[in-house]
């Protein structure tokens, strides 16, 4: 977090002082002021009635307090700040000279029953001047005071305080201007609840971005949500408001209370750029403390930069945390972070997996929504944990060896009055416009991807994820529904582009400047697209005219293949084209092949129960289709559950049914998945060339009769495996494919091996190639096809 001494210097006089008011040496427990020059924000637009007392038409004229003779400060000023109504506090509130020599400290305590200045060894009351609790204190001092505040409350205790108005401010103009730098990090550098220090006070420095707003305050457990107590300061031309308030602790609760354009008191904000968020239902921003986390993981962090993510083994575990395990003796509750790491990330490691992604963990309302629909985006979903224990799973994955991926969704948001809707009372991060601004699927507001500093606002967030947290890759949710803006909408229904097309300019403009982002601060991290259109250049280079993303989801090959393994085998034939069909484009991106969470759910069922057959042969054409999907070009991702042959569709309110691991045939599907990732990553033709066409080969293409279908694999020192599936119920005896090279082929997998719960028919470990012709091809081998399965050979020498 940022030490906001390092910014503080010549900025804690009050914009109505004398920039050259004289420094005072600061004694023991009082607040050291700035010196040199001083550097303050420009006035907040004052309310007409603000300082005059004269009313807004059809207003009653504001309530006034009988200010005593000789102090400065006017009625309609204390009115407006008592009644949360004034937009510049500190031209009201902290110390003001108001003569030679001559100061008044204003302060607002209406929680108090009397409060005492303590300042260079006298005791000064401060004089109650409104009834609400509005209290100024007369001094005398040649420069500047420095001071507490003695607060006495009604039960006879008494407190001391630094006054939050006797600070000046730590902004700066260059972090303003960077908050509108698209692929920046100011955001969260200079946004939210930032801890440190002012001029030698902890505290926590509040900033957030509400242009359009009248007034900004925070409000929290440490001030009983009162409005009055902290209202902040406008820098009008960043529109940021900000204070710091010295005192606070980590843990505490806080909102921002917003008056909108118009004088309205908008329900309650959470932080945009809250780093921590209560439990849900509950809706505060936390405040979260200072330091970086502790982090474990150097030698991971030092390497993960040094490969080129598309040659090197990817296979990824998909995990919603709340329902991967429950503890049912506890009220069926969620595991916690620090639990997950101590078991998801074994079970990871066991099971042979590159890689987790975690479906969104930004904070989020609604358990329903699987984390699809966040309100914080900075801060990991406290169902599991505190942010600190989130980062003792990232480091328990790293120091297994185990990438973490998070789930990203930058297309849209929830329309929960906390959250970002009609922030300031305007639609300050959404389109105004529902054609632009509003998702018909989703009942979400759509991101104004064309206001810099909304882009600028998600684009630090991704990077935040990576850098902060040392997260290895986002994969970006609903791509498709950024780039085009009649996504899902009828004619009439949606605005065309300056050109009249119908593609987002300004989505793929943040989604080209994001990738460059990301890609240049976070070195070996990778984005992954979730797009479901043949949008072209999704996995190319923004300077190439790509989106620049690393990777793109290939749901085409997931519906059409998925559609072919569920149909009977006797119909196989007549839909074999869904088998090869893939292939045409498999090199056009850099795909990943995904069986994800939507594969099983909304009524779809599960992947075993899109199986055709007897039980036996949905089992077999499973692990088939498993051993095919892993001999396929491509990277790999699998959600939770598939692995062991979940029979009913996911439910996020439940645990996994970890109990069919005691049937054989759920528990051969967790050893051919385990086995697969284990050939997988140590075999290079497997993965080393996913995106280059000399890295595969066709063998056997068009045999849709008996359905079936073969390839080699290739490496790049002449590495060589070849990929056999019989997705027929009827072995096959001496079936002849032509190969690239001669010499012993190791049966390494055959999904129909006993130990799978197969009928264990296959090639006694293996083939010698023949001089043979065959397919075109000099060398063949003579195979053992067993009936609903996979096998893959490696060419051993």
């Amino acid at each position: 977090m940022t030490v906001l001494d390092e910014k503080a210097a010549a900025r804690a006089v009050a914009p109505t002082e004398s920039p050259s008011s004289p420094t005072v040496e600061a004694r023991p427990g009082t607040v050291r002021p700035a010196s040199g020059p001083v550097a303050t924000p420009a006035k907040a637009p004052q309310p007409a009635d603000s300082l005059s007392g004269t009313s807004e038409p059809g207003k009653p004229p504001r309530p006034t307090a009988t200010i005593p003779s000789g102090i400065a400060v006017s009625p309609e000023a204390v009115a407006a700040i008592m009644a949360a109504d004034h937009g510049d506090p500190f031209a009201v509130l902290g110390p003001h000279q108001v003569g030679a020599g001559a100061w008044e400290v204003r302060v607002v305590l209406p929680e108090a029953q009397g409060a005492t200045l303590l300042t260079a060894g006298q005791r000064i009351p401060f004089e109650r001047v409104h009834p609400d609790g509005f209290y100024v204190a007369r001094v005398k001092s040649e420069g500047r005071p420095l001071y507490e505040i003695e607060v006495a409350f009604w039960d006879g205790s008494t407190r001391n305080r630094h006054d939050p108005y006797g600070f000046g401010s730590s902004l700066e103009q260059q972090d303003l201007h960077a908050l509108r730098e698209v692929g920046s990090n100011a955001v969260y550098r200079v946004l939210g609840a930032q801890a440190g220090t002012l001029d030698g006070i902890d505290g926590f420095r509040f900033a957030v971005w509400a242009p359009n707003a009248k007034r900004v305050s925070i409000v929290g457990d440490f001030n009983d949500w009162d409005g009055r107590r902290h209202p902040m300061r406008l820098w009008p031309d960043g529109g940021v408001w900000e204070l710091f308030v010295p005192g606070l602790k980590a843990g505490q609760n806080y909102k921002f209370e917003i008056r909108g354009p118009d004088g309205a008191l908008l329900p309650l904000k959470a932080d945009p750029v809250a780093f921590r968020a209560q439990h849900p239902p509950e809706t505060a921003s936390v405040l979260q403390g200072t330091g970086e986390p502790a982090w474990h993981d150097d030698a991971w962090m030092r390497t993960r930069g040094e490969k080129d993510p598309r040659h090197v083994p990817m296979a990824v575990y998909e995990v919603h945390l709340g329902s991967w395990a429950r503890v049912p003796d506890e009220g069926n509750r969620y595991l916690t972070y620090k639990e997950l790491a101590q078991r998801l990330i074994p079970y990871v490691k066991e099971m042979g997996f590159t890689h987790i992604e975690l479906l969104p963990i930004t904070e989020y309302p609604f358990d329903g929504s699987w984390g699809y629909q966040p309100v914080s985006l900075f801060a990991p979903t406290s169902r599991f944990g505190t942010p600190d224990d989130f980062v003792a799973f990232v480091n328990a994955a790293h120091e297994a060896g185990i990438g973490v991926l998070l789930d990203w969704v930058p297309g849209h948001f929830p329309l929960d009055a906390h959250g970002l809707g009609l922030f300031d009372g305007t639609h300050l991060y959404e389109h105004a416009d529902p054609r632009q601004g509003f998702h018909q699927d989703w009942g979400t507001y759509i991101y104004n991807f064309g206001r810099t500093e909304v882009s600028a606002f998600l684009a630090a967030n991704a990077r935040f994820w990576l850098e902060h947290y040392h997260l290895d890759g986002l994969r970006v949710d609903a791509v498709a529904s950024m780039l085009y803006l009649d996504y899902s909408r009828r004619a009439g229904e949606w605005i065309p582009n300056q050109y009249g097309g119908n593609e987002n300019l300004d989505a793929i403009n943040f989604l080209r400047k994001t990738n460059e982002a990301t890609y240049s601060h976070a070195p070996g991290t990778i984005t992954v697209a979730e797009e479901s259109t043949s949008w072209p250049g999704v996995s190319h280079p923004t300077y190439t005219g790509g989106l620049g993303f690393g990777f793109k989801w290939n749901m085409g090959w997931m519906h059409d293949t998925l559609k072919y393994i569920s149909e009977d085998p006797i119909h196989r034939r007549y839909h074999h084209h869904n088998l090869t069909f893939g292939l045409l484009y498999a090199f056009s991106e850099n795909f990943v092949l995904p069986l994800s969470h939507d594969e099983v759910v909304h009524g779809k069922g599960s992947l075993l129960g899109r199986m055709p057959g007897d039980r036996w042969q949905k089992f077999a054409n499973l692990r088939a289709y498993f051993g095919f999907m892993w001999g396929h070009p491509g990277k790999k991702l699998l959600f939770m559950g598939g692995e062991f042959g979940q029979e009913r569709e996911w439910n996020h309110n439940q645990s996994l049914d970890w109990h069919l691991l005691d049937d054989p045939f759920h528990r051969g599907v967790k050893d051919l998945i385990a086995d697969l990732n284990r050939l997988y990553v140590a075999t290079p033709a497997l993965y080393e060339r996913d995106t280059e066409p000399g890295g595969f080969q066709w063998l056997v293409a068009d045999d849709q009769d008996n359905s079936v279908i073969a390839w080699a694999r290739k490496g790049r020192e002449g590495e060589i495996a070849v990929v056999v599936s019989n997705f027929t119920p009827v072995p096959r005896e001496g079936y002849r494919i032509g190969v690239p090279a001669g010499g012993f082929y190791r049966e390494a997998i055959n999904s129909d091996a006993e130990r799978y719960g197969g009928s264990n028919l296959g090639n006694m470990g293996g083939v010698q190639a023949e001089a043979q012709e065959s397919h075109g091809l000099p060398h063949s081998l003579s195979l053992t096809l067993p009936p609903l399965s996979t096998m893959i050979f490696v060419r051993e020498g």
